[in-house]
């Protein structure tokens, strides 16, 4: 038996959780779990945390900190270098182990194993645990060894993996009272949770983002139920339609961790037949492990492009189109597409994923704008950006990622409304100005635009 530091980072629930799991499992005493959360700006290579997703974060902590309470067992909150934090804090409470769910971007795992080449020394034990994928991303691969770069077949090996049984949340360890507590005595404060300045303050920007979300583990599981009780059976057909409402609506929360993927796995397998009604929805499941195997096996993905001839394409900067680029952002092209996705996406933080293909496809193809600048916006601005699904998607509909084939694809957004958005209910939702002389006329023509982009794409061939 012995005391442990759980640290928290994109794993923030308290149900099905090995690391927390694990950790109770060892205690003898109420007390004996403290947990922490370092919000990390600062580690070499680790990417600086977007506006939207902070606001979310603001409020996955303070669920968090609630339900570890319940388990009697508190929450400290820092901001800094966890590389200091995480040593400094363990050998100040004198604890005995350190646990955390394992992480797979490069500097992540940098970080991680240079804390955990560093406790040890001090004679405290680290065990890191699965919790954030299906699978851990060394263990599926190609017959000859390497890692998966075509979604069917990496989708066809992880189907047959059984991530196992969702854990139960753990028993609470009694009342932790001042005198059992690890911080008694230690200096350690707690931590207010403004003190990480997450909340957009001058302007408050987020009242579409508190109206539209429930940032919270019991809000993930209310969503998931919904979603397996009203919408699954319509799922294959109605996830295309962006004015329904037939997408789970999950992907903020599995940003975070307030629901684990092994979670929704078993749900979908207990509610419905999944080789049928829930084949479709598992497999997008499997599109964000997909993106995870690609980010652990190439940790550059999120600056570089996959396919190396791409580096030869004449992509501009946002820099060097401030014009097109803000008409973009802000949803005023003149293709009404994707000014509704870009409307919805600045005032709720989410763009329907069919829209978002769209949306991206109109930056990179048609205005030659670089991936990038585009998956810098969506980074700030979307509540489930994370740090493996974004830069694949943005590359897989550039045409320099992952099974982006055929690469020379090109959305027509006009198109894209008149086959899933026919009666326009949704984007006259988000474009009140719609038919009217004050709406904004289209700042490119697509078929040119479209020419210049497929010569340029013969060239890198």
């Amino acid at each position: 038996m012995s005391s442990t530091l759980l640290w928290y980072r994109d794993d923030l629930r308290v149900a099905d959780h090995p690391a927390l799991s694990a950790a109770v499992g060892h205690a003898e005493a109420p007390g004996d779990v403290v947990a922490v959360y370092v919000l990390d700006e600062t580690s070499p290579g680790v990417r600086p945390l977007g506006g939207a997703v902070k606001w979310w974060l603001h409020y996955a902590l303070e669920s968090l900190r609630g339900a570890l309470e319940d388990l009697g067992i508190p929450l400290v909150l820092r901001s800094g270098d966890p590389s200091q934090i995480i040593p400094e804090l363990a050998r100040t409470l004198g604890v005995d182990r350190v646990h955390w769910t394992r992480r797979y971007g490069g500097p992540e795992r940098e970080v991680d194993a240079g804390i955990k080449e560093d406790l040890p020394e001090h004679g405290i034990e680290v065990e890191s645990f699965p919790g954030t994928l299906l699978h851990e991303p060394w263990r599926i691969q190609t017959q000859t060894g390497g890692p998966y770069k075509v979604f069917t077949p990496f989708w066809r090996a992880l189907s047959g993996y059984d991530p196992g049984t969702p854990l139960d949340t753990p028993s609470r360890l009694g009342d932790v009272t001042p005198a059992k507590s690890k911080l008694s005595g230690s200096g350690v404060r707690l931590g207010d949770l403004t003190d990480l300045d997450l909340l957009p303050t001058a302007p408050d920007w987020a009242g579409g983002l508190r109206e539209r979300w429930t940032p919270t583990e019991d809000g993930a599981h209310a969503q998931l139920a919904q979603f397996l009780k009203e919408r699954i059976d319509e799922y294959d057909d109605a996830r295309d339609i962006p004015a329904e409402d037939g997408t789970s609506n999950l992907s903020p929360y599995l940003r975070f961790g307030q629901i684990g993927p092994r979670q929704v796995w078993h749900s979908v397998h207990q509610s419905v037949d999944a080789e049928t009604l829930g084949a479709s929805f598992l497999s997008e499941l499997g599109w964000r492990e997909f993106c995870w195997h690609l980010l652990y096996h190439f940790p550059e993905l999120p600056e570089t492009n996959l396919r190396s001839n791409f580096d030869a394409y004449p992509w501009r900067s946002r820099a060097q189109e401030p014009a097109a680029f803000r008409a973009w952002a802000f949803g005023n092209t003149g293709f009404a597409w994707v000014d509704a996705g870009q409307r919805e996406l600045w005032e709720t933080g989410h763009m329907h994923n069919r829209v978002r293909m769209a949306s991206a496809s109109l930056l990179v193809k048609n205005l030659g704008i670089h991936w990038r600048e585009g998956e810098a916006w969506f980074w700030d601005t979307l509540v489930d950006a994370d740090a493996a699904s974004n830069p694949a998607n943005w590359q897989w509909v550039a045409g320099c990622g992952a099974d982006a084939a055929p690469y020379f694809r090109i959305f027509n957004p006009e198109r894209q409304l008149q086959r899933f958005d026919p009666q326009e209910t949704y984007v006259r939702r988000w474009i009140p100005e719609l038919g009217t002389d004050d709406y904004a006329e289209p700042i490119v023509d697509l078929k040119e635009s479209r020419q210049e982009a497929l010569a340029q794409y013969d060239k890198i061939k």
